[in-house]
């Protein structure tokens, strides 16, 4: 009997896959399926198309490559078939998770002999187009990027056997859903091909992609992991808005050997909480939309490594990212969606793993908190902000994030080659 309540009973050589998948399982480190795995392993490797509700660490990335790597040993590719036509193709709505696929993907396919690329923007343009060209079994990408290099034909997806849409309520959150459907068009027809599709929710919209690109998808639920206390310990605090910085650097100085995620609402924000972590004497490092695609993986790296302690970041950057070692989750804002809330706060929780999570329920985001407890089914307990919790924060301490700089001005005292000045 497996006594971790994150698995199941169900071992993954219990399913008739090839020696080859099952040593990449291995070395995965996996024996025993997560639920949402011993749900849509069964019909997937029989061939029928799922629509599973799973959020990110539940392991639903090892279930649907397991099941895309079975239907290719038992579907072997013709004689026709060129090397730029993937027989693979995975669609993911962020870089972070395209990568993380792929890096899963190179581990479970190691025996298999299967040729893995992935493809995303803001970087190494040249090198995914060439790599494409060289040809592909697995293709992994975000829409634009997947779109760009099909439009170029640098690939095509005539000889397409799997489509995998991970995180598909994202791909609406993002705007990607007519990209999207671009290529599912272009795929052969659904009763021909294996189709998966991922979700946190099973909403109406997500249903009717499934419905109108699949054939006839088993619809699979396993119900979202409600944070219990003995695995998340969650505390509120009553604070002024005043008092969220110092109350803020004094919890984190005082946690030893901490990994901490500061949530934000919104990225002026979480520039100016950043400014008084460093200038505080805290190392952090902001994950916001617009923080660089190398410059975010470096952050994620250090802060996995343990070399970086405290991350700020925004919803936006941090959802749908599988952040190992996280600690402590603090809600320096409320979330305004208490669905967010349950995604912020269970990061510590995830895999049987404990954690603490940490909540500042302020004058401007209290408005949340009944919304979040209803949602939750249970109330955020409520501790007092006691005087020694307050650290003392000199104002004029924040760190400031370098400006930059503007084009220089004409004579006339305007900007130089009819550029309109940045708002």
């Amino acid at each position: 009997m497996n006594n971790d309540k994150h698995l199941t009973d169900i071992r993954f050589d219990s399913f008739e896959v090839s020696e080859q998948i099952l040593a990449g399982v291995r070395d995965a480190g996996f024996e025993y399926c997560t639920p949402i795995q011993a749900e849509t392993l069964p019909p997937s490797l029989a061939g029928h198309d799922v629509a599973g509700q799973a959020q990110t660490g539940t392991g639903k990335t090892a279930a649907f490559l397991v099941a895309a790597l079975h239907h290719l040993d038992i579907h072997p590719a013709t004689d026709r078939r060129k090397r730029n036509q993937p027989r693979v193709l995975i669609v993911a709505p962020t870089r972070e998770l395209a990568l993380q696929i792929h890096r899963d993907a190179l581990v479970l396919g190691k025996h298999t002999g299967h040729k893995t690329e992935v493809v995303f923007g803001g970087t190494g343009y040249e090198q995914q187009r060439t790599a494409l060209k060289q040809g592909v079994d697995i293709l992994i990408g975000t829409p634009g990027r997947l779109i760009d290099y099909f439009k170029q034909r640098v690939y095509n997806l005539s000889a397409i056997q799997c489509v995998i849409l991970d995180e598909a309520d994202r791909m609406f959150d993002l705007g990607f859903i007519k990209d999207i459907r671009y290529l599912l068009r272009r795929c052969p027809a659904a009763d021909k091909r294996l189709g998966m599709l991922f979700s946190a929710t099973l909403s109406y919209r997500v249903l009717e992609l499934a419905y109108d690109h699949m054939n006839n998808p088993q619809s699979i639920e396993v119900e979202p992991e409600r944070v219990t206390a003995d695995k998340v310990k969650e505390i509120g605090y009553m604070t002024a808005n005043e008092e969220k910085i110092p109350l803020l650097i004094g919890l984190l100085k005082s946690m030893e050997e901490a990994h901490s995620i500061v949530f934000i609402n919104t990225k002026r924000v979480a520039d100016q909480v950043w400014g008084y972590l460093q200038g505080n004497g805290i190392e952090s490092a902001v994950l916001s939309g617009d923080v660089p695609q190398k410059k975010r993986m470096s952050l994620l790296n250090k802060f996995t490594n343990g070399d970086l302690d405290v991350l700020v970041a925004t919803d936006v950057a941090a959802r749908g990212l599988h952040i190992t070692a996280v600690s402590h989750v603090i809600n320096y804002d409320l979330p305004e969606d208490a669905e967010d809330y349950v995604h912020r706060i269970g990061r510590p929780g995830r895999a049987g793993a404990s954690g603490d999570a940490i909540s500042f329920v302020c004058e401007h985001y209290a408005i949340s908190q009944p919304e979040i407890e209803a949602y939750t089914g249970h109330s955020i307990p409520m501790e007092p902000v006691r005087p020694e919790m307050l650290a003392e924060v000199d104002p004029k301490s924040r760190v400031h994030t370098p400006r930059k700089r503007r084009p220089p001005r004409g004579k006339n005292g305007s900007h130089h080659s009819g550029r309109q000045r940045r708002r």
